[in-house]
């Protein structure tokens, strides 16, 4: 009986997880150290130089700005750096909960790999990535555009511009994901 109660119990904390936000059990994420470990040669496409290059990397920084911190007492919250308001779109660590959910994260990574592709250890062995069908069996979300970026860029961000992207046809959007798409893609050679 208590077996059953625990399945359950987990069973709910990984559907109210995937309800509110990216699919998968935060449990899993393994953090950017182990992923960089295939993803920053140059031959393969240096992903995680590049994410390092990229504001997502910075996004936790971005919560230390005056700026941030004016956002952030509009909201009667001190301290964005340390609000699961803030950290759940601003850092992996707390996959977008308002409670942090992983200590194989760092909060400073900001918003790293497991954010837009899921969490890792079901499909971070090389036998899996190897062939990218099995990762995305094992739970990569790939490509991660559509199902990754407006769990933050929607209308519940506190700095939503509704008119910030042009589109192709020329109206007005707050996200855009082909334009964003552009900004942040990795891909492999």
């Amino acid at each position: 009986m208590k077996a059953m109660v625990m399945a359950a119990s987990v069973g709910a904390v990984v559907l109210v997880t995937s309800a509110v936000g990216q699919a998968g059990d935060p449990a899993k994420l393994i953090g950017t150290k182990k992923c960089a470990m295939c993803h920053k040669k140059d031959e393969t496409g240096n992903q995680y130089g590049k994410w390092q290059a990229m504001s997502h990397s910075k996004a936790f920084e971005l919560l230390g700005t005056e700026e941030a911190k004016a956002v952030a007492a509009k909201l009667g919250i001190d301290n964005p750096q340390t609000s699961g308001q803030c950290l759940k779109c601003h850092s992996t660590a707390y996959y977008f909960t308002d409670a942090r959910q992983s200590e194989a994260v760092a909060i400073e990574d900001g918003v790293s790999c497991e954010s837009c592709h899921g969490p890792g250890a079901d499909y971070k062995a090389k036998a899996i990535m190897e062939k990218r069908e099995d990762a995305i069996a094992n739970g990569l979300v790939y490509p991660a555009k559509e199902k990754s970026c407006t769990l933050c860029h929607n209308d519940t961000s506190p700095t939503w511009n509704p008119e910030r992207y042009t589109t192709t046809s020329g109206g007005k959007t707050g996200f855009d994901v082909a334009q964003a798409y552009e900004k942040v893609k990795h891909e492999r050679p």
